[in-house]
Parts: C-alpha cells; structure tokens; sequence
C-alpha cells in the first residue's frame, strides 16, 4: 500500500497542483492533468498509457478506496484532508471525495495507432471538436463500442481536461488517442493502412442503415454547425443519418453513438482473419 500522508493545511506546498482546480486546469502542463471521482481515478490507476503521479482523497473514502490504492505502486504519494480543508484545496465543494494527479506515459502517432489496429477494426476521427462535454461523450461511445482508437485533429480541444475526462467516466483514459502531425493528410493516412474513410454529414450521399460496414472503418466526425472540412467530405464516403420532420442534425456526440453501434453490429459478423 502506498503511504497515507494527512494534509492539516491547504497551503500545503506538497499538494499545489490540487489548488483551485476548477480554475486552473492542469491540461497543457507538461502532459499532466486532473482526474475527479472515483471510476474516473480507477480508469487512471489502471491504465497502461498514463499514470497516476499522486492522489488526495476525504479522509472518510480512504478505506473504502483501499483495494484501488492497492493497485498503486508503494512509491505514490496519497494525500488525505478533512472535506473542509478539501474543498479549501479544491476551490469548490468536492462532493466526491477524490482527486488525481495524472500524467502521460506515453505519446502514440497516428499512424502507430492505426498501423497496430487488426483486420477487423473501426477507429474515430474528429476533427474541430472543441466542446469538452462532446469531447468526453465520443470517448465514452467509443468505449462502449470497441472503437480501437480515436484521433484528432489541430483544431480539437484536449481530452484530457478535466470535465471531457469526467464526461467521458474515464474513458479518455483508456481508448488509444493520437493526434494528427501538423500537415498530416488524414485521408491518405487512412488509405496507408487499409482504412475505408467514411464522413458523417446531414447531406451525405447515403444513408447509414444502407452501410455496410467497412472491415478496416475510419469514421470521420466534424464539429457541430461547420461539420467536416468540405475538402474531406469530398475525397471520402459521406453517409447521413436521417431526422424526422425536416430536423436538420443530431449533436455530434449523439451521432458517433448511433454510428460505432452500427458498424460494431456489422463488422461483428466478419471474420477477423
């Protein structure tokens, strides 16, 4: 079990980072970030592609937290406060109880994601997603569903921040994410490793439930009012799905939903050899 070291002070410099969290997001800090809540620091404390750095938890979730911090190496440092010093840490009354301090561990490419997908795959692309509650919905579908990876663009927020993380129950921390290199061309990195590229727009040129899943999928979502870049969307499948009563688009969280479910019950008939 790591040490347990109590925390009288909320001036303590040991515990800084955790300081007016809400205003002071760690997110473009040298790769270090803030996870909230309990599920989402469990996603933390076992994900293979970001560590935990440190914890600091109510003095009331410590036993029942036990088995997790288990899972910590001996060598993290956990910090437990009273709720009252906690919420002075924090900046705001942190009702659940626990914080963490995470890190990354590794910085994957694209096309090291991609290149390391199966033969029956699907992965997301975004691209000018800047909402984090978008954000951390996408990676929670593509938890759900399978998706083998998610990569952004330039013009994508960080899924790291804080509240895309707690959207997402974690799952930021777990789905495989890269970022596009500058000048990268996504579609012809696509084409590199087999991946059929398709573009959801209310003006595709096909409807969904038409599709037939692609083995290798590369699923390209756009932010909410511009959508995808009109140079993409002209080089790739376009696919829409239809509303009802002239409704002229879904939120683009609620679309990759609706989409990773389709092509996940498609491909899942495929033979993956």
């Amino acid at each position: 079990m790591p040490q347990i070291i109590p925390i009288d002070d909320p001036d303590d410099p040991r515990i800084e980072p955790y300081r007016d969290v809400r205003e002071r997001d760690l997110v473009g800090r040298d790769g270090l970030f803030i996870a909230e809540g309990a599920v989402v620091v469990r996603s933390l404390v076992v994900s293979t592609r970001y560590r935990a750095r440190s914890l600091l938890l109510a003095g009331k979730r410590v036993e029942a937290l036990g088995p997790m911090l288990a899972q910590l190496p001996p060598d993290t440092p956990v910090y437990t406060a009273s709720q009252p010093v906690l919420d002075r840490i924090a900046g705001f009354p942190l009702h659940r109880g626990i914080l963490a301090l995470g890190e990354k561990t590794a910085i994957p490419t694209a096309a090291g994601l991609l290149e390391s997908c199966g033969p029956v795959a699907r992965v997301a692309l975004l691209f000018g997603i800047g909402n984090h509650d978008n954000m951390g919905g996408i990676f929670r579908n593509a938890a759900a569903f399978g998706a083998d990876a998610v990569i952004l663009d330039a013009g994508c927020c960080d899924p790291l921040y804080r509240k895309a993380i707690r959207v997402s129950v974690g799952a930021t921390l777990l789905v495989p994410t890269a970022r596009l290199a500058e000048g990268e061309d996504p579609l012809a990195l696509l084409d590199r490793f087999g991946f059929e590229a398709v573009a959801l727009s209310p003006a595709g040129s096909e409807t969904l439930a038409a599709l037939t899943p692609p083995r290798r999928a590369a699923l390209l979502f756009g932010s909410e009012g511009p959508g995808l870049p009109p140079a993409l969307l002209a080089r790739a499948r376009s696919v829409r799905i239809p509303m009802a009563g002239g409704f002229d688009s879904l939120n683009v969280a609620t679309t990759s939903g609706i989409v990773l479910h389709h092509i996940a019950s498609g491909q899942a008939a495929l033979d993956p050899a």
